[in-house]
């Protein structure tokens, strides 16, 4: 840079002896055989004693004859402290025949939970759905701080849920940082294990699955030669059916509330290899409720929820095998679909003259199970099939209608025409059982149109 400054310095300076010249020779470069041989000799002789000036003005300034070459390194070997952002998601159609019917508020996808076991409780059978709400948007940086590498995501898709239930509007899935061995923020719980999920294209997916995205703090102690092990405190949520407490005294039945004065405490070890991985996660829970509006807030308890959950995935050869079983007191809230944490229980009392009949909750036992096969059958065509189940035990006084089971079965073919497109169509069988025994199924079929996009590292576009 120096160097080109000073040359455009001394140009000027000899720019008024050598402007007339260099104008006639610009005129003859038009022509080069209008100038003459005594013309050509003599703009050779000045060009090269403008060199000469340069050149004594360079070794009088300590300029160096040559400029350093810039050095840049290829995004390949940049140094591990160097920072990734990454702006990705995809955009997806879901065009859903429902033979059957279901909730309203979530007929984009199939909930076993959500199909109606009354005739006609949500119309008439027979449904046509258009969604766009699987699409998705997100943002992660990744890197090296302090040695350590880091993560921060935050990911949105377009399906509501809870007070936004049937709408197509945001929601967070995951929200979170990490550090080097630690982490906080909204992503997948330790209990859960994400690679049984199935290459599905149905939104909700398997019943019978630990299945939730909850805000937590999470140390990882262990994760080396494919072992890894973690533990984390996540958010407590509780949920308590009253079943027909309201027999016994309405207004406390609608009063009846969760209390959340612990979080719940969290385990994994999991091991990973080319062949699959096997993952057993655990939980521990405070399950507490309390009466609004009463003295002290009675009647009010708690009870403790555990759970154990196994999952394994084999690849064999072209098909990659999901197999998983949970079992706990008091852990719906983490499925994937059905269930309760709390149970009313009532105990009969017999005393002189009289039989007194004495309400308690129960954390409610729970079993789930999932069942796939993911088929890779070439580079641009895929399948998926299996089964997924889930079933409680209910407790002595819930109602009639209470959800008692669960079953989830699909079967798709997928086409991949590239990398980041598919397309491809499901079909998929539900079926929801009460404690009473009533049931209900719905049948259906989805075909879908997926397109993936990612920025990759968007510092490479500012280098």
């Amino acid at each position: 840079m120096l160097k080109s400054l000073l040359f455009a310095a001394t140009a000027a300076v000899a720019m008024p002896a050598w402007a007339g010249e260099v104008s006639e020779s610009s005129t003859a470069s038009q022509g080069a055989e209008s100038l003459t041989p005594e013309d050509r000799a003599q703009a050779v002789q000045e060009l090269q004693d403008l060199r000469a000036r340069v050149t004594r003005l360079e070794k009088a300034l300590g300029v160096p004859s040559e400029a350093p070459a810039m050095q840049t390194t290829p995004a390949a070997e940049r140094s591990k402290g160097d920072h990734n952002l990454e702006l990705y998601g995809f955009i997806q159609v879901d065009a859903i025949q429902d033979f059957k019917r279901v909730n309203p508020d979530w007929e984009a996808t199939l909930r076993p939970s959500r199909i109606p076991t009354t005739e006609g409780e949500f119309g008439s059978d027979g449904q046509s759905i258009f969604s766009v709400r699987q699409s998705r948007l997100g943002t992660k940086a990744t890197g090296t701080l302090a040695g350590k590498p880091y993560e921060a995501k935050l990911e949105f898709d377009l399906y509501g849920t809870g007070d936004d239930a049937g709408q197509t509007t945001m929601r967070v899935r995951h929200v979170y940082a990490s550090w080097g061995p630690f982490l906080i923020g909204q992503t997948n719980s330790l209990f859960m294990d994400s690679d049984l999920f199935p290459n599905v294209v149905d939104y909700w997916g398997p019943t019978g699955m630990v299945f939730l995205r909850t805000p937590q703090i999470r140390w990882t102690f262990l994760n080396r030669n494919g072992w890894k092990a973690a533990v984390a405190l996540e958010h407590a949520s509780n949920d308590i059916d009253t079943g027909n407490l309201r027999l016994i005294d309405e207004d406390i039945a609608s009063n009846i509330q969760s209390d959340e004065k612990m979080p719940d405490l969290t385990a994994q070890v999991r091991y990973e290899g080319k062949w699959g991985h096997v993952q057993l996660s655990g939980i521990l829970r405070r399950l507490g409720y309390e009466t609004l509006g009463t003295e002290d807030n009675e009647p009010d308890g708690h009870k403790t929820g555990w759970g154990v959950n196994l999952g394994t995935s084999f690849n064999v050869s072209l098909a990659t095998l999901r197999l998983g079983a949970v079992y706990g007191r008091g852990i719906a809230s983490y499925m994937n679909d059905g269930g309760m944490d709390f149970g009313p229980n009532v105990d009969v009392v017999q005393q002189p003259g009289s039989i007194v009949v004495v309400p308690s909750a129960e954390a409610v036992k729970l079993f789930g199970m999932t069942s796939y096969v993911d088929l890779n059958w070439s580079k641009q065509w895929t399948s998926s099939l299996g089964y997924s189940m889930v079933k409680v035990d209910n407790t002595s006084f819930q109602t009639a209608t209470a959800f008692n089971k669960g079953q989830y079965a699909s079967a798709n073919l997928l086409w991949h025409p590239a990398d980041n497109v598919f397309t491809g169509g499901e079909l998929l069988w539900g079926k929801r059982t009460d404690n009473d025994g009533d049931t209900g199924k719905d049948l259906r079929f989805q075909y879908t149109f997926h397109w993936g996009f990612s920025s990759k590292n968007l510092w490479d576009l500012v280098d």
